[in-house]
């Protein structure tokens, strides 16, 4: 199945890894790139790639870090920490002018971040069509300086109301810096990183590993729809960025993922260290949402039958395919990347590649990924 996506020009590598009760299965085929030296370097499990979305969950467990130490509170507003979020002003009519709005109805609280709940996020719509959706369109910028930006923009929904995707784990890292008084990159490094042995995830790449990291692809405007390059090894991720993005700006190795998947399935530990909790992942990993905050337009049409949102996870509700039993959780990411974790079936399951999935809905590759991973279960 894997080796079908090399054959049809798809992308030049890829890599699954399966874990279950004890046994780990690594399958690569191809190489880092379609071109120049990454041609040469097959995919392996130390292989660097752009998580993009996948880091919203390492963004929540390291908040959880910080409520099991008591330095947040799921249900405290966020005021202390991010000022510039206090006494928000929320938008008369999502679809209407900026200048339109009314007071919020209380304080947004880290359960509103983490469960995407806190009245922002992406609003799709087309360019010039949506005045808030063009707002949001926020340039990167340190930290601190983006969460200003944020601020002076009035909600689209008032918090707790409904479900808006990305912006509630950027915000989420800006509250975990204020409140160690590290960089957020400092810790998520001192919290998960270094605990669970993620030595090459990080917001950039350093020199000395470029070669390991893979090229980037997307799909052509022109009929064709051939894979053209999105991002060079020494493009955007090989210096430290404006924004350290908890919406989307980690890179990672299957490796590195597997360690972190594999402490939340053993309920917080990772070799016989405690990370988290167990009652934390449990919490991280439950069902959140009412069926009135999943009506959102425009996520992903029929996403929310089936699956619902933790705490910067989706979890699976309902099983209507082979694939991830109820009560799976896990993430995609932007350029093919998928996890998921199946308590049901002692189960951990990581898909690596580097295409785009704009212009190709649901990556069918994904698809046969999980049909694949599930029709092998043999007990």
């Amino acid at each position: 199945m894997l080796e079908r996506q090399l054959d049809g020009g798809f992308v030049p590598g890829v890599l699954a890894v399966l874990a279950r009760r004890g046994d780990v299965h690594v399958e690569a085929t191809g190489a880092l790139a379609f071109e120049g030296a990454g041609s040469t370097v097959p995919m392996a499990g130390d292989t660097i790639v752009r998580m993009t979305s996948m880091t919203k969950p390492i963004v929540a467990a390291c908040a959880m870090t910080l409520v099991e130490d008591c330095t947040l509170r799921l249900d405290d507003p966020v005021d202390e920490f991010l000022p510039e979020l206090a006494d928000m002003r929320v938008l008369a009519d999502p679809g209407g002018p900026l200048e339109d709005t009314v007071p919020a109805a209380r304080a947004v609280t880290l359960r509103d971040l983490l469960t995407f709940t806190f009245g922002s996020g992406v609003v799709p719509a087309e360019p010039g069509t949506v005045p808030i959706a063009d707002a949001l369109e926020l340039e990167d910028a340190p930290l601190d300086e983006w969460v200003g930006r944020l601020g002076a923009l009035p909600l689209v929904h008032q918090p707790g109301e409904r479900w808006l995707y990305q912006t509630g784990s950027v915000v989420t890292g800006a509250l975990i810096a204020r409140a160690t008084g590290r960089s957020f990159g400092q810790a998520l490094q001192e919290r998960l990183f270094e605990p669970l042995g993620m030595k090459d995830t990080a917001f950039s790449v350093s020199a000395d590993r470029l070669d390991r990291m893979a090229t980037a692809y997307e799909r052509d405007s022109a009929p064709t729809g051939e894979a053209v390059v999105a991002d060079h090894p020494d493009g955007r991720w090989s210096v430290p960025p404006t924004l350290e993005d908890g919406g989307g700006g980690l890179v990672s190795t299957a490796d590195d993922y597997l360690a972190f998947a594999s402490m939340l399935l053993a309920g917080g530990t990772y070799r016989g260290e405690r990370v988290l909790s167990r009652p934390s992942v449990t919490l991280m990993t439950s069902d959140h949402l009412t069926p009135a905050q999943r009506a959102v337009s425009g996520f992903r049409p029929g996403y929310f039958d089936t699956t619902s949102w933790g705490f910067g996870v989706g979890v699976v509700t309902d099983r209507t395919h082979l694939g991830p039993s109820a009560g799976s959780y896990g993430w995609n990411g932007f350029f093919g990347t998928s996890w998921y974790n199946d308590p049901a079936e002692d189960l951990t399951a990581i898909l690596i590649l580097q295409r785009a999935h704009a212009g190709d809905p649901q990556l069918p590759l994904q698809k046969d990924f999980w049909t694949s991973v599930y029709q092998a279960i043999d007990d």
